[in-house]
């Protein structure tokens, strides 16, 4: 199984349609996203062109999106996973021994690291504020993790 994990949206809807339309012709069902998405507008309209199914979890800048959580864990592709937008309370649930991935936002920088048994990732940045706009898709079948940058991807 593979899924997408994104973070730091920051209402640049022209990026995010970028990795949905990749998504859908890759067939890649199930996204993260790791907080700062800032608008429900944007929510909607990703939901909408979203040929699957968005998991959400609410950043700083979210703090009016009284509707999602804070941190969410979910069973994908037999792989225990966690997801929340800030770094330290990542590194925490990575400590946790608790779980096989832990994805966070909030940085803007794509990084990777282990914990212990536990893979903790940032995906990057998709506004394209601080560092070029990127995500990762993950494989739950072959444990590969991929940078994706919007700049160099092909369809």
């Amino acid at each position: 199984m593979k899924f997408a994990i994104v973070s730091d949206t920051h209402d640049n809807m022209a990026n995010f349609n970028k990795v949905i339309d990749f998504l859908n012709n890759q067939k890649i069902i199930t996204l993260l996203h790791c907080g700062d998405i800032c608008n429900q507008d944007t929510i909607n309209e990703a939901t909408k062109k979203f040929n699957g199914e968005i998991f959400w979890v609410k950043g700083n800048g979210d703090y009016h999106l009284d509707n999602y959580q804070d941190v969410m864990e979910l069973d994908l592709g037999g792989k225990s996973v966690a997801f929340i937008h800030y770094p330290d309370l990542a590194k925490k649930l990575a400590e946790s021994k608790k779980y096989d991935l832990v994805f966070y936002g909030h940085t803007h920088r794509p990084w990777e690291e282990m914990v212990g048994k536990c893979r903790l990732v940032n995906p990057g940045e998709l506004a394209g504020q601080r560092y070029k706009p990127c995500f990762t898709i993950y494989d739950t079948t072959t444990d590969k993790l991929e940078l994706k940058i919007l700049e160099k991807m092909q369809n």
